[in-house]
């Protein structure tokens, strides 16, 4: 058993990653065996991630707040507290808050042989972020 106290630094996503404020909190580290890693994301109104995608996949829960999600040929997703949402292996997607509220969820993903849990792409276009979501 191992216990990791609370106390860590909360840090900034990169800009390459996001747009708009995101603060990371890393609740899980993968450590071999084990492929998992988890974090709470916490985004700013407007805040969202670049397009990306997951070699084995990624649950994000919704924690507080107002988001959107969307994955790559699909509608703009509404996401409220309790939502769960699961991408496939390899589905490029985004997600992130609302345009007027903040967001956290938990974002849940494997890493590859790499140690690599996620392949950056293109910032999500206004356009697509500003879409009218499907959902609630």
């Amino acid at each position: 058993m191992e216990i990791t106290r609370s106390g860590r630094d909360s840090q900034r996503g990169p800009s390459e990653w996001f747009t708009g404020d995101v603060w990371l909190d890393q609740i899980a580290t993968a450590a071999s065996p084990s492929r998992m890693t988890a974090a709470s994301v916490h985004f700013s109104p407007g805040a969202r991630t670049a397009w990306h995608r997951h070699p084995f996949g990624q649950v994000i829960h919704v924690i507080e707040g107002a988001g959107l999600a969307q994955r790559e040929g699909g509608p703009v997703e509404a996401l409220r507290p309790g939502d769960t949402v699961r991408f496939e292996p390899d589905e490029v997607h985004w997600h992130g808050a609302a345009p007027n509220g903040f967001m956290t969820h938990l974002a849940m993903q494997e890493v590859d042989d790499d140690g690599t849990a996620a392949y950056w792409g293109d910032p999500v276009a206004d356009e697509d972020y500003l879409a009218e979501p499907a959902g609630r």
